[in-house]
């Protein structure tokens, strides 16, 4: 078990917890709700020779190892492929579009789905490969999950892109989990779900419909823009758009129904150009619901692609089904609750579901105020650490007041945590036990001084 970067700081006494930690029981959750077990769970990165076992593999840990439990207990879950799940009504909706919709020579689907390659991948793979610069601040620890050095849990299924490009194919889905540092609300959560899409095109594919297209070309030598690459022809850039544009607005109009408006908002991707995002109306409300672009050719190229060009696109499946379901708590994916789940086992993919909220339980809120250390504190630390202790008791974490002391720059932060189960009342005596215990976690393994 590891922990966090910030936790190098840590005294000699932390080392001893450390130790101690090592020979805890990793069915925590079974485990009654206390301060000593709870902050247990957050551990610092491995000593030399220590090694992380994760779907069957061993990765030595480092300097960068920042997984914990609670994150590690989610790896192997697939929420995307257990039948009848949302995000699985989700994925086969999109999946048997994509299916009738783009049909190959032969008859077969045009595009192949890969929604069981391994969460885990090289930071190559995840940053490298999509040209992601050294120093992007996408990077930071403070925002991934890392195993070592150089193997991390993916923060995007865009991880996979250069590989099957690499491996020959010219249309495929991705569906995964994804796993990324965040805040804590009913919007986020660190575990998440994706659906990414490529399609590339030969110049004979790309322009077969378009008169005298023999006379045109891909590609050519000209100026970057901030509407096209250096490397591509204006007629070629305007048709992968025209595509790319179209073929989403058949894929939500086949999910929310027609007469759905629809706009394009120009956005930044280290890995496409130009890229956008596309909103929807969505009861009279503008929602976000994927990212998009022309692939940039560098990639394309360095995959082994040089004679196409294409475009991608990726999609939150949790975000989908929380408009498309009216589910209002991403932690809900994950309840093992009949009263949840029953609800989406329906004949037909494609039937209407309103998700019935189940009782809402009361929230039980508490504060907790702390000194930061002079360095190494991040944010998504302390939301680690509360999800770790916490668990899904938690609902949001708001920071509600920062302050500097006048005479010493000393910053202190005051968070309120909301509390709430999702499937029975929690009792104000179980809720002061997990909060004593991320106080005393928090000065144990943030370095925090406490102003409890």
């Amino acid at each position: 078990m590891m922990v966090c970067s910030a936790l190098r700081r840590a005294a000699h006494a932390h080392v001893c917890l450390v130790r101690k930690i090592s020979t805890v029981s990793r069915s925590h959750q079974h485990q009654v709700w206390g301060s000593r077990p709870a902050a247990s769970e957050f551990v610092a990165h491995g000593a030399p020779g220590s090694v992380t076992e994760l779907l069957g593999k061993s990765y030595p840990q480092d300097d960068h190892t920042n997984l914990t439990q609670k994150v590690l207990s989610r790896v192997g879950r697939n929420l995307h492929n257990q039948q009848h799940h949302p995000l699985w009504l989700i994925k086969e909706r999109v999946k048997e579009h994509f299916y009738k919709q783009y049909v190959g020579r032969s008859g077969t689907p045009l595009f192949s789905v890969y929604d069981d390659l391994c969460p885990v991948v090289t930071t190559w793979q995840n940053f490298d490969s999509l040209l992601i610069p050294a120093h992007h601040p996408s990077r930071k620890k403070g925002d991934n999950y890392y195993l070592n050095r150089t193997h991390m849990l993916r923060a995007h299924t865009s991880a996979h892109q250069w590989d099957l490009v690499h491996a020959g194919l010219d249309a495929f889905l991705v569906v995964g989990d994804v796993y990324r540092r965040d805040q804590i609300d009913s919007q986020h959560y660190p575990v998440f779900h994706q659906l990414e899409g490529v399609r590339l095109f030969s110049q004979h594919e790309l322009f077969a419909d378009i008169k005298d297209g023999d006379c045109l070309k891909l590609f050519e030598q000209s100026s970057r823009s901030a509407h096209k690459q250096e490397t591509h022809t204006m007629e070629a850039l305007k048709l992968v758009e025209f595509d790319l544009k179209q073929t989403l607005t058949r894929l939500v109009t086949h999910l929310f129904g027609d007469g759905l408006e629809i706009r394009w908002v120009d956005c930044y991707f280290p890995f496409t150009h130009p890229s956008f995002e596309m909103e929807i109306n969505f009861h009279g409300e503008w929602l976000e619901v994927l990212g998009c672009g022309v692939m940039e050719q560098q990639l394309v190229n360095s995959a082994g692609a040089q004679d196409r060009i294409g475009w991608a696109f990726g999609l939150g499946l949790e975000r989908l089904a929380m408009i498309l379901y009216d589910i209002p708590d991403i932690r809900l994916f994950w309840s093992e609750d009949q009263r949840f789940l029953k609800q989406f086992r329906v004949s037909d993919i494609n039937q209407k579901v309103k998700f019935q909220p189940l009782s809402k339980y009361p929230a039980v809120i508490n504060d907790i105020s702390f000194w930061l250390p002079s360095e190494n504190y991040t944010e998504n630390d302390f939301y680690d650490l509360v999800r770790t202790i916490g668990g899904d008791l938690v609902e949001k974490v708001d920071l509600i007041d920062k302050f500097e002391h006048p005479k010493t720059n000393r910053t202190s932060h005051c968070y309120r945590i909301t509390y709430r189960h999702m499937e029975r009342t929690l009792s104000q005596r179980e809720v002061t036990r997990v909060h004593q215990a991320v106080q005393e976690a928090a000065v144990q393994l943030l370095g925090v001084e406490g102003r409890f």
